[in-house]
């Protein structure tokens, strides 16, 4: 894999890890309600991917346990479709299907080390 895929799954996970922190605890309430929760969130989703988005065709093919362009989809739907955030879907992503992505990235990662 090449050092720049890493650092971009690097980025995913961090992330990823980072927007789960900010919601523990929390509703989904008031991801809708409390603003600077839902701007931190809404841009650690786009960091999420933006990074995805970089990551080379060879290393995505490599991994496909991670859904790329579903990843990819997710941001490019939060900055062209700024004005209408759908909080229950944000809210699943980060309950649902972020806690096994950060565990596939982990992996990955793990396995570059070696």
């Amino acid at each position: 894999m090449p050092k720049s895929d890493a650092a971009r799954i690097r980025h995913m996970l961090d992330a990823a890890r980072e927007a789960i922190g900010f919601v523990r605890g929390r509703t989904r309430q008031a991801l809708e309600n409390e603003r600077l929760l839902s701007l931190a969130i809404v841009r650690l989703l786009e960091i999420v991917g933006e990074a995805a988005r970089q990551v080379s065709e060879s290393t995505r093919r490599l991994y496909p346990a991670v859904p790329w362009a579903k990843i990819a989809g997710m941001r490019n739907h939060l900055i062209h479709g700024y004005d209408v955030i759908e909080f229950e879907v944000v809210w699943e992503v980060l309950t649902r299907d972020f806690p096994p992505l950060v565990a596939e990235l982990e992996r990955i990662l793990s396995e570059q080390e070696r």
